[in-house]
């Protein structure tokens, strides 16, 4: 069974890439595997730790209600989010990768780099970009 990868943040793009994601495994007969990943250290503390924990909870309980086979994964490894992403691309040999975009400004382009950017560059398969509802 062949898998696809997502890149999962709880904010809109994220639940967009998700929805996406899930769609297209379900119609692939395909496996899914979310990715949810920080940087770790001081900004990631233990009460952010657990509220994303509860967050992923809720997105295996839509994946189970959804009949999608999955496989979730928390990640702090001090990597980027785009490191991880295309090296759990690469371990599973996924056939697509899934990812949530936002609207930025130029100035917020520049100063802030672009994990999209790099997944799209560097990833070992395809790329999904999928823009957030506004």
């Amino acid at each position: 069974m062949g898998t696809i990868v997502v890149g999962y943040v709880p904010k809109p793009e994220g639940q967009a890439a998700l929805r996406r994601a899930a769609e297209e495994a379900k119609m692939r007969h395909r496996r899914l595997v979310v990715v949810n990943s920080h940087r770790g250290g001081r900004e990631f503390d233990r009460d952010e730790a657990l509220e994303s924990e509860t967050q992923l909870d809720e997105v295996k309980r839509e994946l189970d209600a959804a009949g999608v086979e999955h496989e979730v994964r928390q990640l702090v490894r001090g990597l980027d989010p785009a490191e991880d992403l295309i090296n759990v691309a690469a371990e599973v040999g996924a056939e697509f990768i899934v990812i949530g975009l936002r609207r930025r400004s130029p100035v917020g382009k520049l100063i802030l780099g672009s994990n999209a950017q790099r997944v799209l560059l560097e990833a070992p398969c395809p790329v999904l970009a999928v823009k957030a509802e506004e």
